[in-house]
């Protein structure tokens, strides 16, 4: 009954417009000076203690070092060298898409950035060539979610900081899915394209090839830097990104030099008025774990899941509609610093692996990224493409179903996302 107050309240503060960092704090004082006889030094011992965790770090630096590449003209370069590479194909510059967002993603770690970068520049050349708007903006919204799932991903280092896994662990383990991913959108978008006769673009030679990607290659070593150094032991998930945030910032300003020195304090600007939202929820969502924990409620749930016998194939299927329900009304970081402490117990209970639990909430988010109301690619595509957000829902669908017709693969096959972490020895 204390528990099913909480969650009202919650609710109730979010449905009047609310943000989610506030409402979560409000429920959570809330019940524990009221409800509770939770002693007041308690409280914010455990506020210290849960945000004094190094892993944290790399939150604000992921951030930099996306908003540096995003407004650095790495996106653009990415983008030649994609459309070298597969522009000859069916809906070739929507397939250049696909490919531009995978790369980007491995560099940025945000879905609404991979968006931004790359639909920005893509999708008025689509229409330019002779796309219809909602199939190249159908493309871009769904291609962007690759942000959070190809590493480095920041959704990931939530859910690591949730649950206390191994943020390097996580990043090795996004890899396959994420590439197996690209690789379904893009068949999805090359059968359409393929079905529509839509333009395609001239073979590009071995020369033009190689001039994309001589031109691309400082953007696509920040790749080989971050993983490179994380499964080398060269440096911590958390120093990779302070890494990649100053390379990011060299390449940006003094190699591709489309970034100038007097943009600089507003791209810092940009990243730490995220980074505090983040840090914001992320102390909130401290105070309610603390507050679940006291409560018995993920020792409760485990029991019950255990006594109606559903086991973790039935466990894993109540976890799915239960992140795309929380996908209709609140953003990923939310919903991970929320829903990770209370399902996670649960999940190493049954026995199911915490990484691979950790890529499968990472994917539920990103379908949360492409649907309403709530829906953070939707909304920045629709500013790209000048389209509203019905219209745009509608013209996402087919990449949709195929992001959902993925989410049953990695939930039900953990070899998926597990398989390169053990060949590794991780």
């Amino acid at each position: 009954m204390r528990v099913a107050i909480v969650f009202a309240l919650l609710l109730s503060l979010m449905l009047t417009g609310m943000p989610i960092s506030i409402a979560l704090g409000l429920t959570v004082l809330s019940f524990m000076f009221t409800l509770t006889d939770v002693r007041t030094e308690s409280v914010a011992l455990k506020l210290f203690t849960g945000i004094e965790n190094f892993e944290i770090m790399a939150i604000p630096f992921f951030i930099l070092a996306g908003n540096f590449l995003t407004h650095g003209g790495v996106a653009r370069r990415m983008i030649n060298f994609a459309t070298s590479l597969v522009g000859h194909w069916y809906g070739g510059l929507a397939l250049s898409g696909v490919v531009a967002c995978a790369l980007f993603a491995a560099i940025s770690g945000s879905s609404p950035a991979t968006v931004v970068a790359i639909g920005s520049v893509i999708l008025p050349a689509m229409i330019v060539q002779g796309f219809p708007r909602k199939f190249g903006a159908g493309v871009i919204t769904t291609s962007g979610s690759l942000g959070i799932l190809i590493p480095p991903s920041i959704p990931m280092v939530l859910y690591a900081v949730s649950t206390n896994t191994s943020v390097g662990k996580l990043f090795i383990a996004g890899i396959v899915p994420g590439l197996v991913l690209a690789f379904l959108l893009g068949a999805t978008t090359f059968y359409r394209a393929w079905r529509n006769d839509y333009p395609r673009m001239p073979k590009a030679t071995f020369v033009q090839r190689f001039d994309a990607f001589r031109k691309s290659i400082w953007g696509i070593l920040l790749i080989v830097i971050v993983i490179g150094g994380i499964y080398s032991g060269l440096f911590t998930p958390t120093e990779a990104a302070a890494v990649s945030a100053v390379y990011a910032f060299i390449v940006a300003v003094f190699i591709y030099k489309d970034l100038k020195l007097r943009d600089v304090p507003r791209v810092l600007l940009s990243s730490a008025n995220l980074s505090a939202m983040l840090l914001y929820i992320i102390t909130n969502a401290v105070l309610f774990s603390f507050l679940m924990t006291y409560e018995n409620v993920p020792q409760a749930l485990a029991q019950w899941m255990i006594d109606q016998g559903l086991g973790w194939i039935g466990f894993l299927l109540v976890v799915n509609l239960l992140l795309l329900l929380a996908g209709n009304v609140m953003e990923p970081s939310s919903i991970i610093l929320i829903m990770a402490p209370i399902l996670f117990p649960v999940a190493v209970k049954l026995g199911i692996d915490p990484i691979h639990f950790g890529i499968l909430m990472t994917v539920n988010m990103e379908v949360g990224l492409c649907h309403p109301p709530v829906g953070l690619n939707l909304y920045v595509a629709s500013g790209i493409a000048k389209m509203g957000i019905t219209e745009l829902t509608v013209a996402v669908w087919p990449w949709l179903l195929t992001m959902l017709a993925f989410l049953v693969v990695v939930t039900y096959w953990p070899g998926l996302s597990l398989w390169l972490p053990r060949l590794l020895g991780m």
